[in-house]
């Protein structure tokens, strides 16, 4: 084999194993059910000064088609229940529908998935029985254009489509929406489309706050709910909900289908008796959100799969019907002024503009362990910031810097005040199910350096590297990403063509 084609072939292999580790997205859902809206090409900068690159709406308006143009940011299209009709009944609809509504607008408009339909099980008529004719036919017009293998086709669920959902890994499909599903499901797998869901913990709260604590729903709880016929932990709602639709899936043998949660969120404001429907939680809920999905966590049944995730949604949108929370999901007033900040990168500080309690301390704080906190708070708390909160707790480990005095406390602090530091510094990060409280005095001591907000400087600086550490004192040594040995391997092996 010639040098010359080694490189090609070697490049090549490069760019197609870095093409496949792109890590999940957060994007938003523009909804546009309102009367008091920005234009379209006023919303779209909002969106890309927020860095957000993926991004539902619900029908091709052309005007918003437009607005993306060139933007690059991956947009997910929908045909309404209202249309379902003509779709599913006459293939000539759907190649009109894509020659004169996406292909003027296509490619320089990014679109990658269409959605033919939306939460139909919810529908009291009888849509359901459209859904898969009309994907038929929008899949078909998309493969004569050659573009079937580039744009996704789905349709979107509620978590009704369920008929259970606790313990996750009971989860289970409706059996009264077998005659829908089973075509529906066996498309998906025969063209490697996604299940679509939107998920909303915040329902499960309020119309169960007996059963599920706010922490749980807000990603602040620091105790887990387990699965009794799996053992698997959870630690949010949000996972054991995916999961639920996991396990769905694999009891009807569809395995291979991934999941994307194309809605969910948390209100921030509602009527007198939603009173989880504040600015604090609905930024709590978001911020955890983007952290969790970014760092590529995955759910306890799917350890490490990639989960992308829309958030509803862009704008408050005043003419939705149903109680005030429905008007009230948007990170932004139709004005284009913050309801609360997020930061789409999962990594910068956060304020609540509202004058809520999500203020940090004026100058440097910190958070330690609290003192009347509970031996069992204490080791839920450092047990889960060294684990699913992904604080670096070598420091704690014998020989380490911090790890004397070799006491609960102590641990807990270093811990605690880690994560508090890496997510902003904000009350709720110091929270820990009140494990936790916040200091203004550091608590440095020797060559045990506390992270301060804004600082990468802490005791991990003077650890002997090459190990992580878990809080219960276990050392696991950490691998390189996986496709630095694919490319390890395959670099030696073309060394010997």
């Amino acid at each position: 084999m010639s040098s010359g084609f080694r490189l090609i072939f070697a490049a090549s292999l490069v760019l197609m194993l870095f093409g496949t580790c792109n890590g999940s997205k957060v994007g938003i859902c523009y909804g546009r059910n309102a009367d008091d809206l920005p234009t379209p090409d006023k919303a779209v900068d909002l969106i890309k000064n927020q860095n957000i690159n993926y991004v539902r709406i619900y029908d091709s308006n052309i005007q918003v088609l437009k607005a993306f143009a060139n933007t690059g940011i991956e947009l997910m299209i929908g045909i309404p229940n209202s249309d379902l009709l003509p779709f599913s009944q006459f293939q000539s609809n759907a190649d009109t529908w894509l020659k004169n509504s996406i292909l003027p607008y296509y490619p320089a408009t990014k679109i990658t998935y269409i959605t033919v339909g939306a939460e139909v099980t919810e529908a009291r008529d009888n849509s359901s029985s459209m859904v898969v004719p009309a994907m038929i036919n929008v899949y078909n017009a998309l493969k004569k254009a050659g573009l079937h293998r580039r744009i996704k086709v789905s349709t979107t669920h509620s978590l009704g489509v369920l008929s259970r959902s606790y313990p996750p890994s009971a989860g289970s499909f409706n059996s009264k929406h077998a005659g829908f599903l089973k075509p529906l499901l066996d498309f998906l797998a025969e063209n490697q489309s996604p299940f679509l869901v939107n998920v909303y913990p915040y329902y499960a709260y309020r119309d169960s706050s007996n059963n599920v604590s706010l922490d749980y729903a807000l990603f602040e709880s620091s105790s887990e709910v387990i699965d009794p016929n799996t053992g698997l932990l959870y630690m949010n709602m949000f996972d054991a909900q995916i999961d639920s639709i996991y396990f769905a899936l694999a009891g009807l043998n569809y395995k291979t289908i991934k999941v994307k949660v194309t809605e969910t969120g948390w209100p921030s404001k509602g009527s007198p008796k939603e009173t989880a429907a504040t600015p604090e939680n609905a930024q709590t809920y978001n911020t955890n959100l983007i952290r969790h999905v970014i760092n590529n966590t995955g759910t306890p049944a799917k350890p490490g799969e990639e989960l992308d995730v829309c958030i509803f949604s862009l704008f408050n949108e005043n003419r939705k019907p149903g109680l005030d929370s429905e008007r009230n999901w948007g990170l932004y007033y139709p004005d284009q002024t913050s309801v609360y900040t997020v930061d789409f990168t999962g990594k910068g500080t956060v304020d609540v503009n509202n004058g809520g309690n999500l203020t940090t301390v004026n100058g440097t704080s910190w958070c330690i362990a609290s003192s009347n906190a509970s031996e069992e708070d204490l080791r839920n708390g450092l047990d889960w910031a060294c684990g699913s909160g992904n604080v670096d707790c070598s420091p704690i480990q014998p020989s380490q810097p911090c790890f004397q005095p070799d006491s609960l406390v102590s641990h807990a602090s270093y811990a605690f005040n880690s994560y508090y530091q890496q997510n902003g510094a904000t009350d709720i990060a110091c929270s820990f199910g009140g494990a936790g409280v916040k200091t203004n005095k550091n608590p440095s001591y020797d060559n045990c350096l506390y992270m301060t907000a804004g600082s990468n400087k802490t005791a991990a600086n003077n650890v002997t590297t090459g190990a992580n550490a878990t809080s219960s004192g276990r050392r696991e040594f950490s691998l390189p990403n996986p496709y630095y040995f694919l490319l390890m391997i395959f670099f030696t092996w073309i060394q010997f063509l």
